[in-house]
């Protein structure tokens, strides 16, 4: 099936909407203007319910279809946050925020699962009930995780749950998917080392952490290469290095590593988080310094479930001819915990020849507004047909 003509009709008003979030950015879970914006906007279509202040300013949408014989409730899913990046795009519906834009399509997501909600609320071409969710704080807040903890899926009886994520690079309105492991869990680490502090011309006098510091750096990148399973992907990254001077002359007395590790494994994430404590205070203990580790596991590797999977790409090939294998993912996404609680799949939607997200020159392509808006309303009436 090709694009639904609808949305083609639609697509002005559509984009409207999503270069009037784009001008206002809101980070983590201060979306309170696109959230109300979202709560008025579903009121407008006529769904029958709205609920706003779900993981503090999180909006849910009920539409029922035409019947219940299945009582089937399918979830739709799309995270409404920007990023703390100063817009470099020079459009003329850019930021008017200092220090944040959209800078990874939310506002697109936003927009299009919107235009979907219009369209499934006129036409209630379905047998069951569709639930939009619209999520505050992806961009590491976990307000994926809050929206379950505060029982998004038990309230509205989710049965299977959805999500959207635009591609730069891929060819716009195409669609690509992979079942099982899809993307990376994002564990974050602070390491302390801490050693004694000195005059830099008698080293003999101190523990220098900043040698001990960089030892720790290289040795770390063995955990990779010499500690997991080469078949399993898996990243180490030392992001940041501070010490507690900026004085030429002096040797410090601590120096501060900062980074993350992404893996696609539950058992090889805590093999690398055990890994990584023992090489940083195995090494500063044989320095005669301290190593003070503190590790936080952030999202979990987000992993499509197969049938939900298959489901996910025969809607996309019904509006676009095709639906491409995706890549592995190193990149995190916290639409894992919904994936958590409840079967489902999260598909990929081509950006065109755009930069890339996170980058301040990155901008939404409203060109992929009627495929994405497709591909929602496809799901929701393959997923519950009528009777």
């Amino acid at each position: 099936m090709p694009i639904k003509n609808r949305f083609s009709e639609m697509l002005d008003e559509i984009a409207n909407i999503r270069r009037d979030i784009h001008a206002h950015p809101e980070l983590m879970f201060d979306t309170h203007r696109t959230g109300a914006l979202v709560a008025e906007q579903l009121r407008a279509f006529g769904c029958d319910t709205v609920d706003e202040g779900i993981a503090r300013t999180g909006v849910v949408g009920v539409i029922k279809g035409r019947s219940d014989t299945r009582g089937r409730v399918v979830g739709l899913r799309a995270d409404m946050d920007a990023l703390p990046i100063q817009e470099t795009t020079g459009v003329d519906y850019a930021s008017t925020v200092p220090g944040a834009m959209h800078a990874c399509g939310h506002d697109g997501h936003t927009a299009m699962l919107l235009g979907a909600a219009k369209y499934l609320a006129e036409t209630r071409n379905f047998d069951g009930t569709v639930v939009v969710i619209f999520q505050p704080a992806e961009e590491g807040g976990g307000g994926g995780r809050v929206m379950v903890e505060e029982g998004v899926m038990d309230r509205y009886g989710i049965d299977e749950v959805y999500g959207m994520h635009n591609w730069p690079g891929q060819p716009v309105g195409s669609f690509a998917i992979r079942p099982g492991p899809f993307f990376a869990s994002t564990d974050e680490f602070n390491i302390r080392v801490q050693g004694r502090g000195g005059h830099a011309a008698k080293p003999h006098d101190t523990v220098d952490p900043i040698v001990t510091a960089s030892q720790i750096v290289m040795a770390l990148q063995a955990v990779i290469s010499r500690n997991t399973d080469p078949v399993h992907q898996a990243v180490l990254s030392v992001t940041s290095i501070e010490s507690s001077s900026k004085a030429h002359n002096v040797i410090p007395q601590y120096v501060d590593l900062r980074g993350t590790v992404r893996t696609l494994d539950a058992g090889v994430r805590a093999q690398v988080r055990d890994r990584l404590v023992a090489v940083a205070e195995g090494i500063a203990a044989a320095a005669g310094a301290r190593a003070e580790v503190a590790y936080v596991e952030g999202y979990p590797v987000m992993v499509n479930a197969a049938r939900e999977t298959e489901f996910a790409a025969d809607a996309a090939r019904r509006v676009s001819g095709d639906c491409a294998e995706a890549p592995l993912v190193m990149g995190g996404e916290d639409f894992a915990y919904m994936l958590q609680a409840r079967p489902g799949a999260y598909v990929l939607v081509g950006n065109g020849d755009t930069a890339a997200v996170h980058h301040p020159d990155y901008n939404f392509n409203d060109e992929v507004i009627p495929a994405g808006c497709s591909w929602w309303a496809e799901l929701a009436e393959s997923r519950l047909p009528l009777a």
